[in-house]
């Protein structure tokens, strides 16, 4: 596959990431070499990573994180923060992100702020990773339950896409990044939605081509709008409710937490239903999202109080401007809308119709 150039950065992709990383290592020959993985990462990606990196003389140092987004915090930065500092980590250090969105997101992060920024690769291991978090240059933390509240948005050197690793994801996190896909299609392309509707029925060699065609969407949007004034806020549709679920979730200790993915496409469904109601969106198009999205993802039980403290967290949502919950909403499918707002008792009729 054809490597992809975004704004800072390039994407590479299977046969030729090891050869570009240790061209990379050759020719900018850091002080050392960090590797941050989690608990997950450390033993089913880490040795073959580790085995094809001709890092010759250079120290190559791994520090591990908990896995999950419960994780994802200030403390567990402060932590690598002071291991970097304690094996003497400088400006001249590079930092490799080996995990999922969850180490692609803190690692970025830890990196862009270690000494006013350092140099980092992403190399993610999970769907969800490959087609969205790792790629666009956004890194953050969670502040509490709050999704991503912490960040800043500074792109490493390269991403780094082995697909083989998808090979040791559970299938509900292959699923979870399942979500991101559908989400490009219904924000940019019809034809690629109706694609990975028939995703049950694909092998990995097709997988590799939805991947691919992901990350170009993405990139294409995220290179018109580097810093999401405008344009770059369409990568959020399913994301002001979905987030919200997410948060909420994972924070109230009486319910299940919801991997992100399944709250992207919870949010999706009701994104999607509200628009049918403020923008247009037809019933026809509105019933394909529904009969596609259900196909893949569970319901979720949502109770009246549920919503309440759903909608009561839209408040912190990143798009926010001026007191206003702005959405994203679809005018058509690949036809979005940003800067939407919508009357809370829109809201309550979407969550209705999805518990009906």
């Amino acid at each position: 596959m054809k490597s992809i150039t975004t704004k800072n950065a390039i994407v590479h992709f299977n046969d030729s990431i090891y050869t570009e990383l240790n061209a990379y290592i050759k020719s900018s020959n850091p002080s050392k070499i960090f590797v941050l993985v989690d608990t997950n990462t450390h033993d089913a990606c880490l040795p073959k990573f580790l085995s094809q990196v001709e890092s010759g003389d250079i120290v190559v140092e791994v520090m591990e994180m908990p896995d999950g987004e419960d994780h994802k915090t200030i403390d567990i930065c402060t932590g690598v923060w002071e291991a970097m500092s304690e094996y003497y980590a400088d400006r001249k250090s590079l930092m490799i992100n080996l995990g999922g969105g969850v180490v692609t997101d803190l690692g970025g992060f830890v990196a862009s702020t270690y000494m006013r920024g350092i140099d980092y690769i992403n190399v993610p291991t999970s769907l969800l990773a490959m087609v969205d978090a790792s790629v666009g240059g956004k890194t953050g933390i969670d502040l509490g339950n709050l999704k991503n509240q912490i960040g800043v948005i500074s792109e490493g050197s390269m991403v780094l896409i082995d697909t083989s690793f998808l090979e040791t994801l559970p299938k509900n996190h292959m699923i979870s990044g399942y979500a991101e896909m559908l989400k490009h299609g219904l924000i940019h392309d019809k034809s690629y939605w109706h694609t990975l509707l028939n995703f049950a029925n694909l092998d990995f060699s097709a997988l590799d081509k939805m991947i691919y065609d992901s990350v170009v969407i993405k990139n294409k949007i995220v290179s018109e709008d580097p810093t999401e004034k405008g344009l770059r806020k369409v990568l959020n549709f399913g994301h002001t409710l979905g987030h919200a679920i997410e948060s909420y979730f994972l924070g109230n200790g009486d319910k299940i937490p919801l991997l992100h993915g399944e709250a992207i496409a919870l949010g999706m469904l009701l994104e999607a239903y509200i628009s049918t109601k403020t923008v247009g969106l037809s019933e026809e198009e509105f019933k394909d999202i529904e009969k596609g999205i259900l196909k893949t993802f569970s319901k979720v039980e949502i109770t009246e109080n549920d919503q309440k403290n759903i909608i009561n967290l839209l408040q912190y949502d990143k798009k926010n401007s001026h007191g206003k919950v702005k959405f994203v909403l679809l005018e058509a499918i690949g036809k979005p809308r940003i800067n939407c707002e919508v009357e809370n008792n829109i809201l309550l009729e979407a969550f209705e119709y999805y518990n009906s």
